[in-house]
């Protein structure tokens, strides 16, 4: 039984966009401006929350982490899928697609639990608002932070070991544009029960338990809005958790949708859609959801402008 830990698969082949050989170059250039725009708008984001004192709240702490693990989560695909729609051979190193996978799957996982922290956050926001400074101070975002990214390593080297462990002696050709789990799986050569259900289980912990920790903040943020007698105070309460609730809805339909399924119902034809969307344009848009279309955000930027533009000497 030797030969089944030796990896004869030395590199895989990305055939992600080959039914698009034609529309490569457009959409190099589309792919590329996205990119782009996405770095620079976390970019502001980051900095106007590190340069200006009223936003540093733990709310937009998190928000800064989130923009972060965005930022490194696109740095991780994008550059080598760019990279690729101009070149002739697409391939990645049994290394190198180890060491993807694995650095993509550590920030998806921190930020679903991140996701269950900034959560949490609006509870106390809204249900112990007294007591918000105090419960949620430096120390314990750090923790939640900290926490979010333990969750993550662990479910990231867990299942990488799992996968790159099997052996690989057939084809190499990976019909995807990254090392995702479901599409390199299904270049192994033998793979058991046993690894598919701690697979399916690892998914269903970095994606079910955050989302129950989110579903029961939200129950009692709900039960706590129902109590305020006027409809104005309703609103605006309910208002600052519409945009975790909009990034939450986005981030577990994509997630759910390509890591909650069996082997059998594996698509990548559907998945490699959904990839373009949560490794490209969700990156784009959930740091907009959450700052730009904030009053409180948009003043510090303006006010971030004005020092730039005119510095106090």
């Amino acid at each position: 039984m030797e030969w089944v830990n030796e990896t004869l698969v030395r590199e895989f082949v990305f055939l992600g966009f080959s039914s698009l050989a034609g529309l490569q170059q457009l959409l190099f250039v589309v792919f590329l401006v996205v990119y782009l725009f996405t770095l620079s708008t976390n970019a502001i984001i980051i900095s106007t929350i590190v340069l200006d004192r009223a936003l540093h709240t733990p709310m937009y702490f998190f928000l800064a982490v989130l923009s972060c693990f965005e930022t490194c989560y696109t740095f991780i695909i994008v550059p080598k899928m760019l990279v690729d729609l101009l070149a002739q051979k697409k391939t990645i190193s049994f290394l190198g697609c180890a060491i993807q996978m694995f650095s993509f799957l550590f920030l998806g996982c921190s930020h679903s639990f991140l996701l269950a922290a900034m959560g949490y956050d609006r509870y106390v926001a809204i249900c112990d608002p007294l007591r918000y400074t105090v419960l949620m101070d430096y120390g314990m975002c750090l923790g939640l932070v900290a926490a979010a990214c333990a969750c993550g390593f662990t479910v990231s080297l867990v299942t990488t070991s799992l996968v790159f462990h099997l052996p690989f002696h057939s084809s190499n050709q990976l019909h995807h544009f990254f090392c995702d789990i479901s599409p390199v799986l299904k270049l192994a050569s033998h793979y058991s029960r046993l690894s598919q259900l701690v697979i399916f289980m690892l998914g269903v912990f970095a994606l079910i338990i955050p989302l129950l920790l989110i579903l029961v903040s939200y129950i009692r943020i709900i039960s706590a809005i129902l109590k305020i007698s006027s409809s104005v105070g309703r609103y605006k309460a309910f208002s600052t958790c519409a945009s975790h609730l909009i990034v939450v809805t986005v981030h577990y339909g994509c997630a759910s949708f390509i890591y909650l399924r069996p082997k059998s119902n594996y698509s990548s034809s559907q998945d490699a859609l959904i990839s373009v969307s949560y490794t490209i344009l969700t990156p784009l848009f959930n740091p907009m959801i959450y700052s730009l279309r904030n009053k409180e955000f948009k003043s510090a930027l303006r006010r971030a402008m004005v020092q730039t533009s005119y510095p106090v000497n």
